[in-house]
């Protein structure tokens, strides 16, 4: 069956990530948590179905408060996909994203990008390291390495990056091939970019607590008292979160 295809493919690329990539998710919480425990942000981008990924490390359950995402509607396919295909492609667009979003040198972004090829990730690349800003890159290596660059730079994410983490994924993303087609099905780079995510997160959360820091970590809406729990976690941070107001009060 196709289904269980799928699954045997997932269950091989997560193992991959584990016994390649533990060393540099590592290497990347360091940095994100030297950055957070002096009262950074980690900012999370990506273009198309890769802005997936901004979310999955932003305001959820079991997440770190300190983290923004980065989706300007343009670049993402919730309004049109056609759009935000064009849109990462533009030359210039990463200036104005900088532009919007209040990003110092105390924080980290996290770049996501399964090609890593297209203008805006890599110029977002390109502006944090001219800024000063630590950078990850979540992107596919096999994917990567096997095409060539859209930027005028002629770079791609992985080569512009702190620290790289790889999703193991393959070429064109989708892990599965029925017999006789030439096209593949069951795209996998945000089921694993999800995976290294929240990983990622672990090792942020245990490097902190190392460290004798309290991080603070949201916790489910949905559990009666959490609301006053994650409004006092907030409480610290609204400065640099403006938005963090207490909308539960009017509730």
């Amino acid at each position: 069956m196709l289904r269980d295809q799928f699954f045997n493919q997932i269950n091989d690329y997560i193992t991959t990530i584990k016994a390649t990539q533990g060393h540099n998710i590592r290497k990347a919480a360091e940095t994100a948590a030297e950055k957070l425990e002096k009262g950074g942000i980690m900012y999370a981008f990506g273009t198309g179905h890769s802005h997936i990924l901004a979310e999955e490390l932003y305001a959820r359950a079991g997440g770190l408060v300190q983290v923004k995402a980065v989706m300007p509607h343009e670049l993402t396919v919730d309004l049109d996909m056609d759009k935000s295909t064009l849109m990462e492609r533009t030359d210039g667009l990463a200036e104005v994203v900088f532009a919007t979003h209040k990003m110092r040198k105390d924080d980290v972004l996290v770049l996501v990008s399964n090609s890593g090829r297209n203008p805006v990730p890599v110029q977002m690349a390109l502006g944090a390291k001219a800024r000063g800003i630590a950078a990850i890159a979540v992107t596919n290596l096999t994917h990567s390495k096997s095409i060539a660059s859209r930027d005028k730079s002629g770079k791609k994410l992985y080569e512009l990056c702190d620290v790289v983490l790889d999703t193991c994924g393959p070429v064109g993303d989708a892990c599965v091939q029925p017999a006789g087609k030439t096209w593949s099905i069951a795209p996998v780079s945000n089921i694993l970019g999800g995976i290294i995510a929240e990983a990622l997160v672990c090792d942020i959360v245990e490097i902190m607590l190392s460290h004798g820091v309290e991080p603070p970590v949201y916790q489910s809406a949905n559990l009666d008292g959490n609301d006053e729990y994650n409004r006092q976690l907030r409480e610290n941070l609204k400065e640099r979160f403006p938005e963090l107001r207490d909308i539960f009060s009017t509730f």
